[in-house]
């Protein structure tokens, strides 16, 4: 019986590498400032509130651990669990890591959950 040679390694750090850098009490801490109020403070810095176009949905860039993030508002109006989540009256945020244009993690009612890791 023939082993299996190791995976070699492509040197590009894995969806679950990146991940696993994310910072939950931070993002629990954007979520709800940004759906409480008009800025969000991050690492000492104050950073406005902006909304989307037509729709008006609360929006920040903010880093994180040297990477750029986007935290958005959920659209209730979508199909989607989030969505479903957002029409009951609970808050959901969700989180796009700016660089990759992919979302990250979601905060439900001030609970984080990483994609990839649920």
């Amino acid at each position: 019986m023939r082993k299996n040679p190791k995976p070699q390694s492509s040197g590009k750090r894995s969806a679950e590498d990146v991940q696993a850098s994310l910072n939950h009490e931070l993002l629990q801490s954007v979520a709800q400032q940004l759906m409480s109020g008009k800025t969000v403070e991050v690492g000492g810095q104050t950073i406005k509130v902006e909304r989307t176009g037509s729709r008006r949905f609360r929006t920040v860039q903010f880093q994180m651990d040297g990477k750029r993030y986007q935290a958005i508002e959920q659209n209730a109006s979508k199909p989607s669990v989030w969505g479903k989540l957002a029409r009951k009256g609970h808050q959901v945020v969700q989180f796009r890591d700016i660089a990759s244009n992919k979302y990250v993690a979601v905060a439900v009612d001030g609970e984080v959950k990483e994609y990839g890791r649920m």
